[in-house]
């Protein structure tokens, strides 16, 4: 289901719009909220084109350069996407949990802008005392998460921060997950004919070595697949999961690999497979590429059709999500402070 460019810049007219109008809401809101209360968004960043591709690997591994046939593919996926709109969705989804908490809302990047550094120092000049920290990034990894709370503590921030580690079995990120895999496998179902699409749930893979060192993203991002799948109303028989994504260097990553399973399927004489991924929010080049592009193009090549469920980009059950759980850690800290 690849998404032309177009639609994007359609959908970044109608961002800079809900901007402008939120703009004089959020100043507003900063004023009237007494103990300078906002929420920061953290997410991986996304370079906004292909000739940017080398600058953002830099940063990606910490200034260790890769080989040029890893940073050459790396172009020539991009390029194939025409632009990664997770900057631009990303920003997106903060106006809008910014226009459903009526608190202002910062997004920070890791490895590309708005940075994470650069973001802090905002909110230190807007006067922000405390913040709640989100990862946009479900299941807790230190090769994620863990990189996101190294990356807001050595930029010594001058407000408090409360940081969310985990919330991959949040019940509104459920069903939003639920909602858009109901939907999608209905139609999967329906153009198929009298046989069941199968369903391959899939996170982005890790080095197997952060998993054998006591690292929960394995068993989280499972127990996210299990529980979109028992909201969903999916019995065993009706899904799998596997990882994607794996790295083009270094060691061993954790599988089983998504390449893999959809050829499992084919020989047990699958001829369509449906695919979700539940530990990413919205559209990126793992999406648009990896599953749009590259595992489509292997499901081709074995007579079989492979569809995906949307990304959750502007969901309204995801800014639900967010809002729940903002909410409860302010109340948390209202709770102590009686």
């Amino acid at each position: 289901m690849q998404i032309e460019v177009a639609e994007y810049e359609v959908l970044g007219h109608q961002f800079r719009l809900l901007c402008l109008a939120l703009k004089e809401r959020a100043l507003l809101n900063l004023q009237s909220n007494p103990g300078k209360t906002a929420v920061l968004l953290l997410a991986h960043g996304s370079p906004d084109s292909a000739e940017e591709v080398p600058e953002f690997l830099l940063r990606v591994t910490g200034g260790r350069p890769l080989p040029s046939q890893v940073v050459e593919e790396v172009k020539r996926r991009y390029g194939l996407i025409g632009r990664s709109p997770l900057t631009q969705l990303t920003l997106k989804q903060g106006a809008l949990l910014a226009h459903d908490l009526e608190l202002p809302v910062y997004v920070g990047m890791r490895n590309w802008k708005p940075f994470i550094s650069d973001t802090v120092q905002t909110m230190t000049a807007d006067g922000i005392e405390h913040a709640v920290a989100i990862c946009l990034a479900p299941q807790n990894s230190r090769t994620s998460v863990g990189l996101y709370r190294s990356g807001l503590a050595g930029n010594s921030a001058t407000f408090t921060i409360d940081f969310v580690d985990s919330w991959h079995d949040q019940p509104w990120l459920i069903k939003a997950f639920s909602e858009k895999l109901r939907s999608g496998l209905n139609r999967a179902d329906r153009e198929m004919g009298p046989a069941k699409v199968p369903v391959i749930f899939t996170a982005h893979s890790v080095p197997e070595r952060t998993i054998a060192e006591g690292d929960p993203y394995e068993i989280q991002a499972k127990e996210t697949a299990s529980l979109v799948a028992r909201e969903a109303a999916l019995v065993p028989e009706d899904w799998t999961f596997a990882f994607q994504s794996q790295g083009m260097s270094g060691g061993a990553w954790l599988g089983p690999r998504v390449e893999d399973t959809i050829l499992t399927l084919r020989e047990k004489g699958h001829q369509g497979v449906f695919l979700q991924p539940i530990g990413f929010l919205c559209d990126h080049v793992e999406v648009l590429y990896d599953i749009d592009i590259g595992f489509k193009q292997l499901a081709e090549k074995q007579g079989m059709r492979l569809w995906r469920a949307e990304s959750l980009n502007d969901s309204a059950l995801l800014t639900a999500a967010l809002a729940d759980l903002v909410r409860s850690r302010l109340a948390a800290i209202a709770g102590r402070q009686r």
